[in-house]
Parts: C-alpha cells; structure tokens; sequence
C-alpha cells in the first residue's frame, strides 16, 4: 500500500518537474488574464496545508478547489466565512453555503469577494487630490451542484457570474467549474481532478473609456465633440486544471495525519505542486503545514502553516475555526481566518 501511494506520489513530482523544465524556454504568460483574485485560496484550512486541497474537499471549501468534495461531506447542512487582509492593504472575502438533498444531490451557492481600498483621485494639476475618490472591487457569484454517482465516486459543477470594476469603468464574464473525486480501494486513498473557471473573456468598458472627438480639428467646421471610446481588449479569465492525491497516512482512534499533494497547470504561468500534511487529534483540534507553488518560476509563495478547532455545541451542531499562513517572500505574508458551521 504504501508502495503504491509512494509511486502515485514520485510519478505526480515527475510530472510536475517535467513541465517546469520545459516551460523555461517558454513565456509563461503572468499577467495576460483578468480576474486575478479568482486564483487566490479559499479557505484557511486548505491554505494552511499549502492550498494542496482538490483531493481532501471533505468540507464547504470543496466549492472552491473541487465542486465534486461536497458530495462526499456527511452533514446536511454547511455555511462558511472565510476572510484574508490581502496584500497591499486589499481585502478578500469568500462565503459559502451547501445543502444536501439526499438522493438528490447537494446544491450550494459561493460569494467571493475582492476590494481596494477608496482613494483620492491624484492628478498632474492637483497631485493631493482633485475632490474625487475612487476605487476597485471585484466579484464572484456561484451556484452549483454536486452528486454521488456511487459510494466511492462522485462529480459536480458550479456556473459563476463574474464583475470586475474600477472607478466608473468594469468587466464582466461567466466561467465554469467540473470536478471529479474518488475514493479508491487502496487504504482509502483519494484522486481528484478539476477545471477551474472555465469561461468567456473579459472586457473593460464604461464612462471612463469615452471622450468627445472633433474629427478635422476645426471646431468652426464639420461635427464636433462626437462621443467616442476607445478601444480595449479582452482577455482571458484564469482557467486552472488541478490533479491531486490525499490519504490518511496514519490513523487510529484519536490520531489522524493527512497527506496531500496537488499537480496544478494554469494558463497564465508555469505548472506548479502544492503538498500540504494535516494534523488532527480526535477531530477536535488540527495543525498544518504546507508547501506552496513548488517548481512555479520566480513564485515569491512558499511555507503555509495554519491549525483549527472543532467544536460539537450539541448532537446537531458543530462550530469550526481555522486559522492559516503563508509567506509570500518579499511581499511578506497573508493570514486567514474562516468560522463555519455544520448541521
């Protein structure tokens, strides 16, 4: 069995190494997509073990790195807030709910959230400010549903609407998540698979990209302050493919140890392993540890740890609180704090 676990594990790594290497003589296309905060974790669980999380999605978080995990959960019920002041001073919030239909299936819906702080508007003429303010957000709305086509093996999906604006001016587009999530013979060894935010291109448009023209520059002949815009281009959303393994290394009455790893190739950057282990003692309390975006040229993310606690306040009742870290090198670091509940 762990000979088994051990190959899946080197052949993932092989991979991984394998398109990292032969993407150095390639671009690796950073910064050619928009809606960036899409790529940002949910969750501070699964930050804490390194966001390495397609294959564990045994809980709400499922929704974000695998729509198939939430058919696996045993409560009927779950609702979470997840919250991270981002870089920069930005924020980002990500709120999910599920509900399980038994035969049915489990439907849920996800808020995700991402703003800039509001600033004066700062200009050549009036470098203090000009009496304007302004800022940026962005937003994500997803409903989605997932099913246990049997014990072991089951799929789901989630359609998003997508909003992005700055100022007077924004973008909006529609994206796609599927995945799939099995539970294999093999000492209950999880392998699971999804396509992130696959969708229609974005593009900038709005009240700030208009402007009055005078098509012979003559102001006493011809038309004048003709209403034009400029023109801007569209780009792609952050299409993600994840393949991950989990399984319980270790597990007795009261002990139980986690591993995951996951194989991630997006399309605006070179193919990068997240691995995360989770500690857990009698499902009560937990710490993590985790690796981010290894192989990932020139990534600034790296050690994730993180821990949470898991309260019963009654027979039907659980509450949860998750606390994750992670470094990003000269950006310094970005905590995460997330409070759910089951029933």
């Amino acid at each position: 069995m762990k000979k088994f676990f051990t190959d899946i594990l080197i052949s993932v790594l092989f991979v991984s190494v394998a398109f990292s290497q032969t993407s150095e003589s390639s671009t690796s296309k950073v910064g050619t997509t928009a809606a960036q905060f899409l790529k940002i974790g949910a969750g501070a669980r699964a930050i804490g073990m390194g966001g390495a999380y397609v294959a564990v999605s045994n809980d709400i978080y499922s929704t974000y790195y695998n729509p198939a995990g939430i058919a696996q959960v045993d409560e009927t019920a779950e609702i979470a807030f997840n919250h991270a002041n981002w870089l920069a001073g930005m924020n980002y919030d990500y709120v999910a709910g599920s509900l399980d239909l038994q035969d049915i299936g489990v439907i849920f819906g996800t808020l995700t959230s991402f703003s800039v702080p509001q600033d004066i508007v700062r200009t050549f003429e009036y470098p203090e400010g000009d009496g304007r303010t302004w800022d940026a957000s962005s937003l994500a709305i997803g409903l989605g549903y997932a099913r246990k086509l049997t014990d072991n093996f089951s799929v789901g999906f989630q359609f998003k609407y997508i909003r992005e604006a700055i100022w007077t001016t924004s973008s909006s587009g529609f994206a796609l998540d599927v995945g799939t999530y099995y539970v294999t013979p093999f000492n209950g060894l999880v392998i699971g698979a999804s396509i992130t935010n696959f969708g229609t291109k974005m593009q900038l448009s709005g009240r700030d990209i208009l402007f009055n023209y005078d098509p012979n520059g003559n102001t006493g002949s011809g038309p004048n302050d003709v209403l034009s815009q400029y023109s801007t281009d569209s780009f792609d959303i952050p299409l993600t493919f994840r393949l991950g393994l989990a399984m319980d290394v270790v597990k007795t009455r009261y002990f139980r140890a986690t591993a995951a790893v996951d194989a991630t190739h997006p399309n605006d950057n070179t193919e990068y392993v997240d691995s995360g282990l989770e500690l857990s003692y009698n499902e009560l309390v937990a710490f993590r540890i985790g690796y981010k975006s290894l192989f990932m040229r020139n990534s600034e993310e790296g050690l994730t740890l993180g821990g949470g606690v898991n309260y019963k306040i009654d027979n039907q009742f659980t509450l949860q609180f998750n606390y994750g870290w992670a470094t990003y090198g000269v950006l310094n670091n970005v905590q995460f704090i997330d409070v759910g509940l089951k029933f």
